[in-house]
C-alpha cells in the first residue's frame, strides 16, 4: 500500500511539474518581449516623421508577433494604450459566443453560426448586436477577463472590451479604467491571436472554428490591401475596424515562405486606413531583419 501511494505521489508531483512547464510557456506576451524585434521596429517607425509623430501622441499602437522558432518573438509600440478600436473588438464577442457554446449557456444553430461569419468577415453590425443581446455584456465580460486568457487586465491598461451593442439604441457599459465600449490594446489583441494559433481559446475543437470565421476576409484594405500585393497566396485570418478617425486591424498571416505572423495596429487619424496599410511592408521588413 505504501508503495502504491509512493507512486501515486510520484506521478502526480511529474505530472504537476509538466502543468506547471506547459503553463510558464503559455504565460502573457509582455512576458515574452524580445529586445532585438523590439529595437529595430522602434528604429523602422522612427524613420517616418508622420508616424514617429503619432506614436509620440500616443495616437499610433502596433504590436507584432514573429511566430517562427520555439518561443515568439513579441513586440510593441504603445503597445497597454487602450484606444477605441471600433469593429476590431468583435473579435471577443465571438470568444464568447464559444465559450457560451462549449458551457451550454447559448444553443448552437446554424443561423448563430451564420451571423458569427458576419460579424467578423463582413463586420455586420446587426449581426454583432444579435450576437450581443444572445450572450449578454457580463458573460463577455467575465470571458475576457478570465484568467486563462487575460484578454482584459486593469493592471495593465485594459484590453479587449465590448461596452455597447453595435446599433444607436441600448445601454452602455464602458470598460472600468478608459470608458471606452468598444476598445483594445495591442497587446491583448496580439495575445488572442496567439493564443487562438496555437488553439488555446477554449479547446482545439473551438479554436479551429474561431479560425474558420475569421478566414477569408471580405474587406480588402488596409493590412489586407497590403498583403494581397505581398503576399497573395498567404492564409489570412482577419479582423478590422473602422469609425470616422479611428482606424484598426489585426490579422493572422500564415504561408510556405517565412511568413507566419501576428500584427495589429491602432491609430487615430483621418488617414488611418492608410497608414494601416503602409504598416506591412515596415513590420515585413524587421521580420525579415530578425530572420537574416
Amino acid at each position: 500500500m505504501k508503495k502504491l501511494l509512493l507512486g501515486a505521489l510520484v506521478l502526480f508531483v511529474v505530472v504537476s511539474n509538466i502543468s506547471a512547464q506547459e503553463d510558464q510557456d503559455w504565460r502573457p506576451l509582455y512576458k515574452l518581449v524580445d529586445s532585438s524585434l523590439q529595437t529595430k521596429l522602434d528604429a523602422e517607425f522612427k524613420k517616418i516623421p508622420q508616424l514617429r509623430k503619432l506614436i509620440v501622441q500616443k495616437k499610433l499602437a502596433i504590436g507584432v508577433v514573429d511566430m517562427n522558432g520555439e518561443m515568439p518573438k513579441f513586440a510593441r509600440i504603445n503597445g497597454n494604450k487602450m484606444m477605441y478600436a471600433a469593429s476590431l473588438p468583435k473579435i471577443a464577442i465571438l470568444l464568447a459566443a464559444y465559450q457560451s457554446f462549449e458551457d451550454g449557456s447559448l444553443e448552437e444553430t446554424e443561423e448563430i453560426h451564420s451571423d458569427l461569419v458576419n460579424m467578423i468577415r463582413t463586420s455586420d453590425n446587426h449581426a454583432a448586436t444579435k450576437i450581443i443581446d444572445k450572450v449578454g455584456f457580463k458573460k463577455i465580460s467575465s470571458v475576457l477577463k478570465d484568467p486563462r486568457y487575460e484578454l482584459y487586465d486593469e493592471s495593465r491598461g485594459g484590453g479587449l472590451w465590448v461596452g455597447k451593442r453595435y446599433a444607436k439604441q441600448g445601454k452602455r457599459y464602458p470598460d472600468p479604467i478608459n470608458s471606452i465600449s468598444h476598445g483594445a490594446t495591442v497587446t491583448q489583441i496580439c495575445r488572442f491571436y496567439y493564443l487562438l494559433a496555437n488553439h488555446k481559446l477554449i479547446n482545439y475543437e473551438r479554436s479551429e472554428q474561431m479560425l474558420n470565421d475569421l478566414s477569408n476576409p471580405a474587406l480588402n484594405h488596409k493590412f489586407v490591401a497590403s498583403l494581397s500585393k505581398l503576399a497573395p497566396k498567404a492564409d489570412l485570418f482577419r479582423k478590422s475596424g473602422t469609425w470616422k478617425q479611428w482606424h484598426s486591424d489585426s490579422v493572422l498571416v500564415r504561408s510556405v515562405d517565412w511568413r507566419n505572423y501576428i500584427l495589429t495596429a491602432m491609430v487615430e487619424s483621418e488617414d488611418g486606413s492608410k497608414i494601416i496599410e503602409r504598416v506591412v511592408p515596415i513590420v515585413e521588413k524587421v521580420l525579415r531583419a530578425e530572420e537574416s
